[in-house]
């Protein structure tokens, strides 16, 4: 199946592993421009200049397709390398049935997981301290940069999120 936004839990423990949440980071322009029309986009600036801890906010809390791309740029160089890094993870994980061909879950016929993986990816990220911190976040705020005023994000995971129909309280 394809795996849509749940690939950004990939993107986002590579970016854990390989680097600082202090570790600041200017967005590029092909990072910013090249998300599709229709595809979630956290209004990142080009030049902005964020901390991995705010992108990673941005990409598991907002679900920031800008997010994915400016984390993968900065950690794998380009965005091509960064997919092949996330390809190279899930194979060292043992996984044979899954495949990334971009950061964010872009739709594409080579992009494709199945339930097992996923759930084996989900049990390995878990055991990172951070991930789970931020992948549990209902919200964050990110302060004034040098290209935007400060922003407040809410989470799109309606389980996470009190109050919601779906909330479930044994996730946070």
């Amino acid at each position: 199946m394809y795996p849509a936004s749940t690939t950004k839990i990939v993107t986002a423990i590579l970016t854990l592993e390989n680097s600082n949440l202090s570790d600041k980071v200017t967005a590029s322009y092909n990072a910013v421009m090249s998300i599709p029309d229709g595809y979630s986009k956290a209004d990142i600036q080009i030049g902005e200049v964020l901390t991995i801890e705010q992108l990673l906010e941005i990409l598991l809390v907002y679900s920031g397709n800008d997010a994915a791309n400016v984390l993968a740029e900065h950690i794998g160089g380009s965005i091509d390398s960064f997919v092949s890094m996330m390809n190279t993870k899930v194979h060292d994980l043992g996984l044979e049935n899954t495949n990334f061909t971009n950061t964010y879950g872009k739709h594409d016929e080579n992009h494709y997981t199945t339930a097992y993986d996923l759930a084996k990816i989900m049990q390995y990220c878990l055991k990172n301290e951070s991930f789970r911190n931020l992948a549990g976040k209902a919200s964050c705020a990110i302060p004034a940069t040098n290209m935007h005023k400060p922003r407040l994000y809410k989470s799109t995971n309606e389980l996470i999120i009190p109050n919601s129909n779906f909330y479930y309280s044994n996730l946070t």
